[in-house]
C-alpha cells in the first residue's frame, strides 16, 4: 500500500480545535494535505460515523484519504479508507476485516515493538513522541531524532513521526529516515490551519531525498 503524498497525516482532536473540526480539515486539504485520521474515541459510534462521512465528503474533490483511529468495524461500516490501531492491537484481524486495499497503521513507542510488525498486515507505524508535545503531555520520554532513526532502521514498514512536530523540525524527521510526519495540535490549535499546513508541506518537500 502506497502512503498518501505529501507524507503529512492530520489527526483530529476537536477538544483542541479552534473552529469546526470538518472545516479545519477541509482548509488543510485545500492547503495540500491529503490524509487525515479521525481520532474522537470518546464519541459514540453514531457520532464518529457522522464525522467520518463528512470528512470523506470533504476529501473526495482532492482525492485525500480518510482513516479512523479506533474500531476497524466502525471504519468499515462508515466507508473509511482504513484504520489506525493503538499499540498492542491486532493488525492481522483488521486486515482480514478491511481487505488488502485498506490503509492500516499501528502506534509504537520503542524499537522493540518493531519485531512484531508484519508488512502484509501493517502499512505504516506511528512512532513517538519524537519531541515534547502539548497534545499529550506526560507521554515520553521524547525519542528525539536519534531514537526515531533507531526505530526506522529496525522497522520493516514505513515510519511516520508523531509528537511535537512543527514546520521547523518536520524536516529533521525525514532526515532521520521517517517516511512522513503526523500532526494534531499544531494544526488543530492554529489560528490559520491552512498556513501551518502549507509550511509543513513545504518543509517536507524540501527534505525529501533528491533523485540521482
Amino acid at each position: 500500500m502506497r502512503l498518501p503524498s505529501p507524507p503529512l497525516l492530520l489527526i483530529s482532536d476537536r477538544s483542541q480545535a479552534r473552529t469546526d473540526l470538518v472545516e479545519i480539515v477541509r482548509t488543510s486539504f485545500a492547503a495540500g494535505c491529503r490524509w487525515t485520521s479521525l481520532r474522537e474515541k470518546d464519541l459514540p459510534a453514531s457520532a464518529q460515523t457522522k464525522l467520518l462521512k463528512a470528512l470523506l465528503l470533504a476529501a473526495k474533490p482532492c482525492g485525500a484519504r480518510v482513516t479512523l483511529h479506533g474500531d476497524p468495524r466502525l471504519a468499515r461500516d462508515a466507508g473509511a479508507d482504513g484504520v489506525h490501531l493503538p499499540a498492542g492491537n491486532d493488525p492481522a484481524a483488521a486486515r482480514r476485516l478491511l481487505g488488502r486495499d485498506a490503509l492500516i497503521g499501528l502506534s509504537i513507542h520503542h524499537a522493540g515493538e518493531t519485531e512484531m510488525l508484519e508488512p502484509v498486515d501493517v502499512d505504516y507505524v506511528l512512532a513517538g513522541p519524537v519531541f515534547v508535545t502539548q497534545s499529550k503531555p506526560g507521554y515520553g520520554p521524547a525519542l528525539g531524532p536519534e531514537g526515531l532513526a533507531l526505530i526506522v532502521n529496525l522497522s520493516p514498514v514505513p515510519v511516520i513521526a508523531i509528537g511535537g512536530i512543527t514546520p521547523e523540525n518536520a524536516g529533521d524527521c525525514l532526515v532521520a529516515g521517517a517516511a512522513g510526519v503526523a500532526v494534531m495540535g499544531g494544526i488543530m490549535r492554529a489560528e490559520n490551519p491552512g498556513e501551518v499546513t502549507t509550511q509543513l508541506v513545504a518543509a517536507l518537500a524540501a527534505s525529501q531525498p533528491r533523485p540521482r
